[in-house]
């Protein structure tokens, strides 16, 4: 086998489904069929069974499915050793990083690291910090930036803090917010369970949420086109001048607070690739 076989089970083993996981790998459905029927050739056992619910994994399947990972890893890992011996910074450093840095902070990072290593490509994955926790964790990347203080016993570095507040066109008294509109969208559970228990600790009634979202940049606008308030993490409200903002405070009258981390295995940093972007990082975000 090769990776590429490793690839075409992992695909398939994930969306379940032969068309999908075509699409997912760019390559047709007659090949992804043709590799599938070579590797149940090779190994001398079904693979699949295909039905009208889609693709069901056999036990052989499954096994050998739930190697890919590991299979595709090893042979990453070898890929960055090698390249690793030639002591240049070279190579793809694999990212995971949450939504707000991706989009605010991530591509004028990059374009500097690349001025100063321009050997060396990226792979991004983004998305809610809690799923980016779980990916450096697996070290299906090389380094997460995450927001919210998530669990993380290896090397990490804080990035920065920012405050959490309460936004809205027109200035807004706080008594009035659980009678007031307010724009709610989806967030990682950390942010989201800190607004609730401020929201608790401050008002017996719930809030009056009129409009739902699914990102904070487009909460973002609605507030900023008289829509209702919002309660934000203050950093992507720096754009914004022309809208009232309120730090939320504990009950002891101290700001809510959100930190950004750079999370990484200490074992990653004897890869030359890593251990420049750590270095990189730590120099733009220094104090």
């Amino acid at each position: 086998m090769d990776e590429r076989d490793w690839m075409v089970l992992q695909a398939l083993y994930r969306e379940k489904n032969i068309t999908k996981a075509a699409q997912h790998l760019y390559i047709s459905q007659p090949a992804l069929t043709n590799r599938l029927q070579q590797l149940e050739k090779d190994f001398g056992v079904k693979i699949v069974n295909r039905g009208r619910r889609g693709v069901q994994f056999t036990p052989q399947g499954e096994y050998l499915a739930k190697s890919a990972h590991e299979m595709l890893l090893a042979m990453q890992k070898i890929r960055e050793n090698v390249l690793n011996m030639e002591d240049n910074v070279a190579g793809t450093l694999r990212l995971g990083v949450s939504g707000f840095f991706t989009d605010y902070k991530l591509p004028n990072l990059l374009k500097g690291f690349k001025e100063q290593y321009p050997n060396i490509e990226f792979k991004i994955t983004t998305g809610f910090s809690s799923h980016i926790s779980h990916l450096i964790y697996n070290q299906d990347v090389h380094i997460g930036i995450v927001r919210g203080d998530f669990s993380w016993k290896d090397q990490k570095q804080l990035l920065f803090k920012e405050t959490i507040c309460i936004a809205s066109k027109e200035k807004i008294d706080l008594h009035n917010l659980p009678h007031s509109p307010r724009i709610d969208y989806h967030t990682d559970s950390l942010l989201k369970n800190s607004i609730d228990n401020w929201w608790t600790e401050h008002f017996s009634q719930p809030p009056l949420v009129s409009i739902e979202v699914d990102k904070a940049d487009t909460c973002k606008k609605m507030v900023a086109n008289g829509l209702g308030y919002a309660i934000l993490p203050s950093m992507i409200l720096n754009d914004v001048h022309d809208i009232y903002k309120t730090d939320i405070t504990d009950m002891d009258g101290k700001p809510i607070v959100r930190n950004t981390w750079m999370f990484y295995h200490k074992n990653s940093l004897k890869l030359n690739i890593v251990k420049a972007f750590v270095d990189f990082m730590e120099k733009e975000f220094k104090g």
